[in-house]
């Protein structure tokens, strides 16, 4: 059933590709045997990648739950109950937060909270539509859970910053109150499972941004206030976790490591190759900055609009810290220049403008340099007279974008090419800073389906 099954699912990361192994690494029975329904919790491995799974056991399935249904079991201790996802029953999401509100083990699963925390029984749940990589259920408009689909062993930042940036008093990310993990042999824990207070009533940054589009109203002041809160949040996490100084030496790999990436894009994606030696010129700038050092600390990584809730007040927060989840946990642990952070906000920026019809080139040009303004206030710096670093960590970014769109949304591929073609040109900047001269807009097609 599950070979069936788990190539339809929306965080399945193995589209297109047969599974070869399929194998089970822990099962726990979260109500008794032989309970109505019953709830099994999986860890599958699949080829390479593990897997978690939330089932649910019926003999039969009511029809409000048809669009759950995985199969029947034919053989086995189950056999004769229909199983299908848990966290599509509201009465199986619901002992979900149960065993949230009572810290203890059920091997392999162990289930904490903040000491302080206060968590009401009984909140009712609802699935979050729309999401790829993970799973969440909110609870009472009070709590959202996120439930982690592909895992693996270490602590997620998805926990691991979020409590970080509380212990620091930073009040711009929701803080946790309650997780759950699970202990395997020979293994760090696993991360499973986020609880954290649900904003209700803020706005997703970047439907906000087209709303704004569409209206044709300004966007700046929001920008230059979300960019102030981004820099608050690298300032909280670099005071409570550790930093590094990048030497010339690291700089260089990590220039390196952007141009292999560049070589590799090429190779697949045709459209890029004609801009290919433009764009190296920023990750051979960046190399060739001896003598020099980077701060690096622990980020986002992986910002963007969509990452980002405007309250009612104006203020922003900004969420979803698990970093690109295609790159392996020891990675996305790793402390990166806040500049990675910079370059994807002002990508999504980018992506917002050309998503609208008529493209407007002012209104993303605005916003990205009122973001960068508003960084420089409690960073003390704007982020734009670093230049060098800056576009190459956009290159970077606008070059990942090329090969995404080719591979999932080929209509969507003339966005990143439009910003390949500004960056390769020479003296190619990632936004106007008041010293820099100013570059004529390019004007593509804009695409058919919204950014996310």
């Amino acid at each position: 059933m599950l070979r069936n099954w788990l190539p339809r699912q929306r965080w399945f990361a193995g589209k297109g590709r047969a599974i070869h192994r399929l194998r089970l690494v822990s099962a726990a029975e979260l109500l008794p045997p032989g309970a109505s329904p019953g709830l099994l919790h999986l860890l599958v491995g699949v080829d390479e990648d593990c897997y978690q799974l939330l089932l649910g056991l019926r003999a039969a399935l009511p029809p409000a739950l048809a669009a759950t249904l995985i199969g029947r079991a034919e053989r086995g201790p189950y056999t004769g109950l229909t199983v299908y996802e848990a966290l599509g029953d509201p009465r199986l999401a619901g002992l979900l937060l149960e065993r949230l509100r009572s810290p203890g083990t059920l091997p392999p699963l162990r289930f904490d909270r903040d000491p302080g925390a206060v968590i009401p029984a009984g909140l009712a749940a609802r699935p979050v539509s729309g999401e790829q990589t993970n799973s969440s259920l909110v609870y009472g408009e009070t709590y959202i859970l996120k439930v982690f689909r592909r895992v693996g062993p270490g602590l997620n930042p998805d926990l691991e910053l979020p409590r970080a940036l509380a212990g620091a008093g930073c009040t711009r990310v929701p803080a946790p109150v309650a997780w759950y993990e699970a202990e395997l042999p020979d293994s760090e824990p696993l991360t499973l499972g986020v609880l954290q207070p649900y904003l209700r009533g803020s706005a997703d940054g970047w439907r906000l941004a087209l709303q704004r589009l569409g209206a044709g109203t300004d966007f700046t002041e929001e920008a230059r206030r979300l960019g102030h809160a981004t820099a608050e949040v690298h300032s909280a996490l670099a005071t409570a976790l550790p930093t590094l100084a990048l030497g010339p030496d690291r700089t260089a790999l990590i220039a390196a490591a952007m141009a292999a990436r560049l070589a590799a894009t090429a190779r697949e994606v045709p459209e890029l190759r004609p801009y290919a030696k433009g764009l190296r010129a920023a990750f051979d700038a960046l190399a060739a900055g001896r003598g020099r050092t980077v701060p690096a600390q622990r980020i986002h990584g992986d910002l963007h609009l969509g990452q980002t809730l405007r309250a009612a007040d104006g203020s922003w927060s900004l969420i979803d810290f698990e970093g690109e989840p295609a790159r392996p946990l020891a990675d996305r642990r790793r402390p990166e220049p806040a500049a990675k952070d910079i370059a994807g906000m002002l990508r999504s920026f980018d992506y917002a403008a050309r998503s609208h019809h008529p493209f407007d080139p002012a209104w993303a040009e605005s916003c990205r340099a009122a973001f960068c303004e508003g960084y420089a206030g409690p960073a003390g710096r704007d982020p734009r007279e670093d230049s060098v670093l800056l576009r190459a960590y956009e290159t970077d970014k606008a070059v990942y974008e090329t090969l995404y769109e080719a591979r999932h949304r080929p209509d969507w591929l003339h966005v990143p090419l439009a910003a390949v073609q500004r960056l390769a040109a020479p003296g190619g900047h990632p936004t106007r800073h008041p010293l820099a001269p100013p570059t004529a807009p390019d004007r593509p097609q804009p695409p058919r389906r919204p950014h996310t």
